[in-house]
C-alpha cells in the first residue's frame, strides 16, 4: 500500500521536477524537531520539495548549482521540519537573484555551488539560525565525522521520500581513495570532498542536494553527485564549500556587485 501511493505521488510530480534532482539520506534517523536550523527546503513553485539548502545570511541560501531551476519556479522555506504540514515555523521566500559560480560545469559537477539572494529577509528565531562556513581552503581529514541532512530519498534505489528532516553521521574519504580506479576513477577535483560510511548503507541521495555537510559544526559540503545512494565503492560527493568562501562573501557582502546587479548590469541568473 505504501509502495502503491508513492507510485501515485511520483505521477503527480511536473517531469521537470525529476530531471534536476541530481543529488543522491539513506541509513540515517530523524533529528529532534527544528535542531538543524540553518537548514531550508528548495521547492518548486507547486509546492514540491526538490533540494536543500543553508541559511548563511538573513538574505542569502547557499546551495548546489545544479539546484537551479529557475527563480521564477523556486521558493525558499526556512524553519521546516515535516513537509506537507504546517507547523507555524516556516518563513517563505521567493529568489531575488541567482548567483551561480562562473566556474560551474554541469558535466562534470566541478564548483557545483549557488548563492540566492532572497526577495525578503529570513527572520532570525528559536527556530532558526545561519550556518557557519570554513575558513577559505580548510581542510579535512579522512575519517573525521560530519553529518548531512535533508529531506531526500531513504531508500538505496533513491525512493520512497520521507515528510520529516533525516540526518546521517558520515566519515570524511581520502581524495585519493576517492579518486581510485575502484571508486570515481579521478573525475573528483580539489573543488570535491567524498564521505561515505565503508560499510555502505549510509549517505545522502536523490532530493537532498545541495544540503549541508556539517563537520565541527561548519557547512564543509554541499550534497552534490554520486553513484547510486549509500554504495561501499562510491562515497558521496559534496561541493567543497571552503574552496569557495572568498566567492561567498564577496558575494554577499560586496557593494558595489550588490549595485551593478540592483542596476542591471548583471544577468540576474548569472
Amino acid at each position: 500500500m505504501v509502495m502503491l501511493l508513492f507510485l501515485v505521488l511520483l505521477k503527480l510530480i511536473p517531469a521537470n521536477c525529476l530531471d534536476f534532482v541530481q543529488g543522491r539520506i539513506v541509513g540515517g534517523y530523524t533529528p529532534s524537531p527544528n535542531s538543524i536550523k540553518y537548514i531550508v527546503s528548495l521547492q518548486s513553485s507547486n509546492g514540491q520539495h526538490f533540494c536543500g539548502g543553508s541559511l548563511v545570511h538573513k538574505s542569502w541560501v547557499l546551495t548546489a548549482a545544479h539546484c537551479n531551476i529557475g527563480m521564477d519556479q523556486m521558493m525558499v522555506v526556512a524553519g521546516d521540519y515535516t513537509l506537507g504540514a504546517y507547523e507555524g515555523t516556516e518563513q517563505y521566500s521567493k529568489p531575488l537573484l541567482l548567483n551561480l559560480h562562473p566556474q560551474y560545469n554541469r558535466s562534470t559537477n566541478n564548483a557545483d555551488i549557488l548563492l540566492i539572494q532572497l526577495s525578503a529577509p529570513i527572520e532570525l528565531n528559536r527556530y532558526v539560525s545561519l550556518a557557519p562556513l570554513p575558513k577559505q581552503n580548510a581542510g579535512l581529514l579522512a575519517g573525521r565525522v560530519c553529518q548531512v541532512s535533508g529531506w531526500g530519498s531513504i531508500s538505496h534505489s533513491g525512493g520512497l521520500t520521507p515528510l520529516t528532516l533525516r540526518t546521517v553521521k558520515l566519515p570524511i574519504v581520502s581524495t585519493s581513495k576517492c579518486n581510485s580506479s575502484n571508486s570515481f576513477s579521478g573525475n573528483i577535483t580539489t573543488n570535491m570532498i567524498c564521505a561515505g560510511s565503508s560499510t555502505g548503507g549510509k549517505d545522502a541521495c536523490k532530493g537532498d542536494s545541495g544540503g549541508p555537510l556539517v563537520c565541527d559544526g561548519r557547512v564543509y559540503g554541499l550534497v552534490s553527485w554520486g553513484n547510486g545512494c549509500g554504495d561501499s565503492r562510491f562515497p558521496g560527493v559534496y561541493t567543497a564549500v571552503s574552496r569557495f568562501r572568498r566567492w561567498i562573501d564577496q558575494t554577499i557582502y560586496n557593494p558595489y556587485s550588490q549595485c551593478l546587479k540592483s542596476a542591471g548590469l548583471f544577468s540576474r541568473e548569472d
